[in-house]
């Protein structure tokens, strides 16, 4: 299905894990996909990998959190092919972990909050006057299981998912009529390679948590990024989508 030919996005955060699965799904649905990450050379392997030929995903060295690097990743689009139709705000850190509000850092509060959240911000600043410009399109923002309910010990990443909630629906009533459907959607844990990385134990136990009792596979995820952009989902914005085999239900 090549549903998404001629169309341009961006997906930031895409040299590995869930970005990289959405990337590939939009290349291979036939967008121009650019992609982004703060290591050059691993952006440009990334595009690699997707695309051989160089002329389909585009890597592009960017920092969320500095939204001088936004803009310019966001001119760049416009510059080279005129038009924006698709952005995915995927970039983020979790931070460390098990460390309770009154241990952390000061530092790592501001660094997690600027990436998670001000990236999503910066990326809809810039983002929704080129959509516009190129005759309308849509947005995703990636929250997670975080956004809705607490896990105790990250609270600034669970701070910053539940804000990106509230972001996308005022964003998404902002621009209902002006042809920028906004949507959010909340992983649970996927089975990236950092994942994979884990011990068994941990593995098993963090799949366990979910009802259906393993993890999202990066592709799950995609498919559903990829129908929130799609004309598939016309009517729909300002909604958040679970992908967490039924963690939230719980």
């Amino acid at each position: 299905m090549k549903d998404f030919m001629d169309k341009v996005a961006i997906v930031t955060g895409a040299t590995t894990g869930v970005g990289e699965a959405i990337a590939r799904e939009l290349f291979d649905r036939g967008a121009i996909v650019l992609i982004t990450g703060r290591k050059l050379s691993e952006v440009q392997e990334a595009a690699r990998q997707m695309d051989p030929s160089g002329q389909w995903v585009i890597p592009v060295q960017t920092e969320v959190k500095d939204h001088q690097s936004v803009a310019s990743l966001i001119h760049q689009a416009m510059t080279q092919f005129g038009k924006l139709h698709y952005l995915v705000n995927n970039a983020g850190i979790t931070g460390p972990h098990n460390v309770s509000i009154c241990d952390y850092a000061i530092e790592d509060w501001h660094n997690i909050i600027e990436t998670d959240l001000s990236g999503v911000f910066f990326g809809m600043k810039f983002g929704i006057p080129a959509i516009i410009q190129s005759g309308g399109g849509a947005i995703v923002n990636l929250s997670a299981i975080n956004g809705v309910v607490g896990i105790a010990g990250i609270a600034p990443y669970t701070t910053a998912k539940h804000g990106v909630i509230g972001l996308t629906k005022a964003a998404a009533l902002e621009y209902a009529q002006k042809g920028v459907r906004i949507n959010a959607v909340g992983p649970g844990y996927v089975d990236t390679q950092k994942m994979q990385m884990l011990t068994d134990t941990v593995h098993e136990y963090l799949a366990n948590t979910h009802p259906m009792k393993r993890m999202a596979t990066g592709k799950e995820v995609a498919k559903t990024v990829a129908f929130l952009l799609s004309e598939e989902s016309s009517f729909t914005t300002g909604a958040f989508y679970p992908i967490d085999g039924g963690y939230t239900a719980q």
